[in-house]
Formats: C-alpha cells, sequence, structure tokens
C-alpha cells in the first residue's frame, strides 16, 4: 500500500498530457477574417436586422425565410422598423452584398462550413450572360 507517490505522479503525467493540446495553442487562435462590404451595404448602414445579429443569426434567418417562401408563399418580411424586404438570398442579400467571396466566402471558410445555398441560387444574379 505504499503506491501512493506511483498513484500521484500517474495522476499528473495523465492531467499534463491530457492538458498539453490546451497548453500548446494558447495565444495561436486565427484572428477573425475581415469581411469586405460593398459600397452599397455602407450606404444602406443595417441589414434586414442589426449588423451583430445578423452575424450571428443569418442563417437562421435564412433557413426562416426559405421555409416562409416554400411552405407558405410569402415573399416579403417586413421588420421590426417597418421596412419590407424581397425574401431572396439572390435578390435583397446579394444586392448589397455581391462580393460572395469577400463576403460570405471569408467567414464560411473559417469556420469550416460549406453551406448548401450555392446549390441553387447563383453568385451573382444581376450579371449578364456574355
Amino acid at each position: 500500500m505504499n503506491d501512493k507517490g506511483i498513484i500521484f505522479t500517474g495522476v499528473v503525467v495523465f492531467l499534463l498530457i491530457v492538458a498539453f493540446p490546451i497548453w500548446y495553442n494558447v495565444g495561436k487562435a486565427a484572428p477573425l477574417p475581415q469581411v469586405e462590404y460593398t459600397d452599397k451595404a455602407k450606404a444602406a448602414g443595417a441589414c434586414v436586422y442589426e449588423k451583430e445579429y445578423m452575424k450571428r443569426e443569418h442563417m437562421q434567418v435564412l433557413d426562416d425565410w426559405r421555409h416562409d417562401v416554400v411552405r407558405n408563399g410569402n415573399r416579403v418580411f417586413v421588420n421590426e422598423k417597418g421596412k419590407e424586404f424581397n425574401m431572396s438570398l439572390s435578390n435583397t442579400c446579394l444586392d448589397c452584398h455581391s462580393n460572395k467571396d469577400k463576403f460570405c466566402d471569408r467567414c464560411h471558410t473559417y469556420a469550416s462550413v460549406d453551406p448548401y445555398c450555392w446549390d441553387c441560387h447563383i453568385d451573382n444574379p444581376k450579371e449578364t450572360k456574355k
């Protein structure tokens, strides 16, 4: 029963090994990506909702819009300020945020997400075909 020292040493070594990734990566997190806003988005000042809310909840807003358009046929969204928006990723969102590679893709790449929005929606609906 004189194994207390060995057990204590084993527990300490175990905790050091388990905690190593945390200590090793302290301060090494990649900086958040800087998105570029178009002049139209800057001039508008606010999106459908406030900027911080849209950063955090845009995927839920888009999912709610999709559900409302596809299931209920409702195409008009009125925000809390009374402004009306056409519920369309291609024509409303991309109208202001037309620089998809510098706006959408930077955060999605950083977060390692691959949204399926672009399976159906084109990047620039206003672009003319050549």
